[in-house]
């Protein structure tokens, strides 16, 4: 198979972006030691397919605005592909292929039968209507018809989307096919076929996986002290879950800046203040101090739970914790992986850390398929049993093949992928 990534120094891909960049990298520290056809490994550094549609929406104001859209698929050998949708600002096609790159990797790792995918809408959803956003998400489910459904691409949400949204996706898709198609998206509210636990998967799992790394470790997790940067769906509820373990959280923080006690935060409160004000601006207790402060705090575990590249070249080398486990997808660049590395602090990557979403996504997928529902205990239960076996997989690598527990993780995944794609073969 020819060669095409040798030219991307002249001829920049149509995806190329300082994030699809790291997902490459980290893609070719980790291949060589997957054990897979140079062929394979080859197709597996694109994108099977990347779609740009244009958003024509009307506001509340009567003017008409056109947004751009993205849907990235990565890989389908596995099964339909799978991946969130977001709204933000600073969404590109680089974005979206980088994420759903490590979608797939996360997917095959769980032993998922998907591949990665992930969407998105450039636009500020929070100086937009709940009329506007509805007719924003109904305007690219109708673009993205071609080419998802609940065979092909399995939309989720992800950045500033939700349950609502995912309830528009669903009505939009269902009305198109003249009958209700719940298994079109997950992450959907439970009355319309969402399944329970599946708000809580994401900040739950990252809790489960450090809990099995303080027992691989030696460690008891009621004794460690713990800083959460992010305080949404999955730092809040990773916040609570670690508390209702025993941990102490002493700092954690939003789009408001951080809040930091050394005698542990009041999680339920704090977190019953966010949903009522938006934020934990005007939190009344605690020192107030900086997301760049937050991070630099001593502690025992820090949780990245906010966005991607928070862990940089410049701030790594003073970083004072013993464990790092990646809430959010990509926090650490490259380089800071490197330093943190060489200095020995053990980093849960996200492609396992936050596996809990996509998990419970599956388990949503399947229980809409068979129309038969399962309680909260067990979808808890089988998550556990899920992301215990992917860590222990992970284990195993790293200690046999002495690499980072992220390499080793791409390695689960990459194998797994690249041994389908060959088992498959090339059509036509």
């Amino acid at each position: 198979m020819a060669s095409i990534h040798e030219e991307e120094l002249h001829e920049p891909l149509e995806w190329d972006s300082p994030l699809y960049r790291t997902a490459i990298a980290q893609y070719d520290q980790a291949v060589p030691h997957a054990d897979i056809d140079p062929d394979v490994a080859e197709r597996l550094r694109f994108p099977e397919r990347a779609f740009i549609v244009s958003c024509p929406v009307r506001l509340d104001t009567g003017q008409r605005v056109v947004f751009p859209g993205y849907r990235v698929q990565h890989s389908s050998v596995l099964g339909p592909t799978k991946g969130g949708i977001r709204y933000d600002p600073e969404v590109t096609l680089g974005e979206c292929a980088a994420l759903a790159v490590w979608m797939t990797w996360k997917c095959a790792l769980l032993r998922l039968p998907y591949g990665g995918a992930k969407g998105g809408v450039r636009c500020s959803p929070r100086q937009m209507s709940q009329g506007e956003l509805e007719r924003l998400t109904r305007r690219f489910t109708s673009e993205l018809l071609p080419i998802i459904g609940p065979k092909e691409d399995i939309p989720a949400p992800d950045m500033a989307t939700n349950e609502q949204t995912m309830a528009w996706m669903m009505d939009t898709y269902s009305m198109q096919m003249g009958h209700a198609v719940p298994e079109i998206v997950t992450g959907k509210p439970i009355s319309i076929g969402g399944s329970v636990f599946r708000h809580e998967a994401t900040g739950a799992g990252v809790v489960m996986t450090v809990a099995r790394a303080c027992d691989r470790l030696g460690w008891r997790l009621a004794d460690q002290r713990c800083v959460v940067q992010g305080f949404g769906n999955v730092g809040g509820i990773a916040s609570h879950e670690l508390v209702e373990r025993g941990a102490t959280v002493i700092a954690v923080s939003d789009v408001s800046g951080g809040v930091y006690d050394p005698a542990g935060l009041d999680i339920a409160t704090m977190s019953a203040y966010a949903k009522e004000h938006g934020s934990l601006e005007g939190w009344p207790t605690g020192a107030r101090i900086s997301n760049e402060e937050l991070l630099e705090l001593e502690c025992d575990i820090l949780v990245l739970a906010a966005r991607e590249n928070q862990v940089t070249l410049e701030n790594a080398p003073n970083l004072r914790c013993k464990l790092i486990a990646e809430g959010a997808n990509g926090p650490i660049s490259l380089t800071a992986d490197a330093i943190l590395s060489e200095r020995r602090i053990p980093i849960l990557p996200d492609v396992l850390t936050n596996a809990g979403g996509v998990t419970v996504s599956y388990f949503e997928w399947v229980q809409d398929l068979g129309r038969l529902f399962w309680g909260r205990d067990e979808i808890r239960a089988k998550l556990s049993e899920k992301l215990n076996d992917a860590f222990d997989r992970v284990w195993e690598i790293s200690t046999e093949k002495d690499l980072t527990l992220r390499t080793s993780a791409l390695v689960a995944g990459i194998k797994d992928v690249g041994a389908a794609l060959e088992a498959r073969g090339l059509y036509p």
